[in-house]
C-alpha cells in the first residue's frame, strides 16, 4: 500500500512507515540472539567474550548513528518542502559522511581492540577472545557506517522496506555462516566473528546499490563532492547528537565494566538479560523512525497540525506497542534466558532481571519516541542535556554506589537502570505535552 504523506492519515501513515523498520529492528537484534545463542553453548566464558564488547560496539556505533539523524531529518525537510536540489546535495554528503566515518572510525577500533577487554575489567581468561571477536567484527566498519548513514538517507524518503528485505537476508545469510565457521570449522568465538563480519559487508553493500539506484537521491558519481553549507547544516544536528551518544555510550561502558567487577556468573547473567531484552523494545525504535521522518516532513511543509497529529499518535502508538511486548518479556523470561546459556543459574538470574524490567518498557517507547521528535524538529541539544545528565547522575552514580559503597546485588543494578529510564521519559515528554513549549520548539525549527 502506498504511503500518502500530504493527504493520507497520520496514524495510518506511521504504521505503514514504521512496520518495516520494526521488523528490521527485530531482525537486526536476531542476528545478535543468533551470535550470543550459538556461543553460548560452548560455555559461560564464550559468551562473556562475545557480550564483553557490546557496550563498545555501540559507542563506536554511535558516530555513524550521529550523522545518519542528521541526513534523515534533513533530507526529511527537504523531501516535505520539494526541494529536489537540497535534496541531492544531501544525497552527496550523507555518501561522503558514511566513507570518511566508516574509514576513521574502523581504523581506530582495530587498532585498540587489544587493549578493549582489559579496560572492560575482563578476566584474563576471555580477554583474547573477546579482543579477537572486537577486531574482526571492525574491519568491514566503511560497510556498518554505510548501512547506517546511507540507509536512513533511503527511509527519509518514505521508503523503509528495501533496508528491510536486505536486513532479512542479511539476517538468513549469518545464520548460515554461524552454523559453518562456530560448528562445522569449530571456530567458536572467531567463527561467530568472521560470519558477523561478512554479513556486514553484505549488508552495506546492498544497501549502495539501493541508495544508488533511488531516484530522488541519485546524482552522477563525478559530482560527488563537498557542500561546505550543507556540511555545516549537518554538522550543527551531528556533534550534539554525537556528544550524546558519545557520553551515554561511555557510560554504559563504565556501567557495564561495574558489573563485570560482580563476577563472571553475574556478568554473563546480565549480559543475557540486555540482549534478550533487546528484541521487546526495538520495536520502538522502528516507530520512532518513521515519527523522527514524518515531524521532518512536516517542519518542510511547515504544518504545525500535522506535527500535533505526529506527536499524539506515535505516542499512543508506541505505549500500546510496547505494553504488549513488556508483558510478553514478562510470561517467556526464562525460556528466553535459556536460550543463551547451558547454566541454570545464569539463566534464572537473567530471567528475573527481565522480568524487572517489563514494567518499564512502556515508559521507554514513550521516552525513545519523544527523543525521535526532538531529532525530527532539528532539536538536538535538549536531548543531548537530557541523556547525558540522566546516564551519569542516575545510572552510573548509583550503580557505583549499589556496586561499591553498598555492595548489593544485580537487581538493585538493574533498579538503577529503571530509575534512568523514568527520569529520561520524564523529561523528554515534558516539553511535548505543554502546548506552548511544543509550539515554540515547532516554530523555531522552521525559523
Amino acid at each position: 500500500m502506498k504511503i500518502d504523506f500530504k493527504n493520507g492519515s497520520t496514524f495510518k501513515n506511521l504504521i505503514l512507515l514504521s512496520l518495516p523498520v520494526v521488523i528490521e529492528q527485530l531482525l537486526i537484534t536476531l542476528t545478535q540472539y543468533v551470535d550470543t545463542a550459538m556461543v553460548g553453548q560452548l560455555g559461560e566464558n564464550a559468551t562473556a567474550s562475545v557480550s564483553l564488547t557490546t557496550t563498545i560496539t555501540w559507542l563506536i556505533n554511535s558516530i555513524s548513528f550521529a550523522a545518519s539523524i542528521a541526513v534523515m531529518t534533513l533530507v526529511a525537510n527537504s523531501i516535505g518542502s520539494q526541494d529536489q536540489k537540497r535534496t541531492t546535495v544531501l544525497s552527496k554528503q550523507a555518501l561522503l559522511l558514511s566513507m570518511i566515518f566508516g574509514v576513521v572510525v574502523g581504523v581506530v577500533s582495530i587498532s585498540l581492540s587489544p587493549f578493549i577487554p582489559i579496560w572492560m575489567g575482563a578476566a584474563e581468561d576471555i580477554r583474547y577472545d573477546a579482543s579477537i571477536y572486537f577486531a574482526i567484527t571492525s574491519i568491514p566498519m566503511i560497510f556498518r557506517s554505510t548501512s547506517i548513514i546511507l540507509g536512513d538517507a533511503i527511509r527519509a524518503t518514505g521508503d523503509t522496506k528495501s533496508t528491510m528485505y536486505v536486513v532479512i537476508s542479511q539476517n538468513i545469510l549469518n545464520v548460515g555462516l554461524n552454523y559453518v565457521f562456530i560448528y562445522v570449522f569449530g571456530l567458536g568465538v572467531l567463527g561467530a566473528a568472521i560470519a558477523t563480519a561478512i554479513s556486514h559487508v553484505f549488508c552495506g553493500s546492498a544497501i549502495f546499490v539501493i541508495y544508488r539506484k533511488k531516484a530522488i537521491l541519485y546524482y552522477p558519481i563525478k559530482e560527488l563532492k563537498f557542500d561546505k553549507p550543507t556540511m555545516r547544516m549537518c554538522w550543527r544536528l551531528i556533534y550534539p547528537v554525537l556528544i550524546t551518544h558519545i557520553a551515554t555510550r561511555m557510560a554504559h561502558v563504565v556501567f557495564s565494566g561495574l558489573v563485570t567487577g560482580m563476577g563472571t556468573t553475574t556478568f554473563a547473567a546480565h549480559s543475557i538479560a540486555i540482549t534478550a531484552e533487546s528484541l521487546f523494545y526495538v520495536g520502538g525504535f522502528g516507530i520512532q523512525v518513521a515519527v523522527q521522518t514524518m515531524v521532518g516532513m512536516a517542519v518542510g511543509e511547515r504544518n504545525q497540525k500535522k506535527f500535533n497529529e505526529v506527536v499524539r499518535s506515535g505516542s499512543i502508538m508506541v505505549f500500546v506497542f510496547m505494553s504488549l511486548t513488556g508483558l510478553a518479556m514478562y510470561l517467556v523470561a526464562y525460556p528466553l534466558a535459556s536460550i543463551f546459556t547451558i547454566s541454570d543459574e545464569v539463566a534464572t538470574k537473567s530471567a528475573e532481571m527481565l522480568r524487572l524490567i517489563a514494567f518499564t518498557e512502556p515508559f521507554f517507547g514513550v521516552m525513545i519516541i519523544m527523543q525521535g521528535i526532538f531529532y525530527g524538529l532539528g532539536q538536538t541539544r535538549y536531548p543531548m542535556i537530557v541523556e547525558t545528565t540522566s546516564m551519569w547522575g542516575v545510572r552510573v552514580v548509583f550503580t557505583y554506589l549499589v556496586v561499591n559503597v553498598w555492595h548489593l546485588g544485580l537487581r538493585e543494578v538493574w533498579y538503577c537502570m529503571m530509575a534512568d529510564i523514568l527520569v529520561r521519559m520524564l523529561f523528554f515528554t515534558l516539553p511535548m505535552v505543554i502546548k506552548r513549549v511544543r509550539e515554540h520548539f515547532f516554530i523555531e525549527s522552521i525559523s
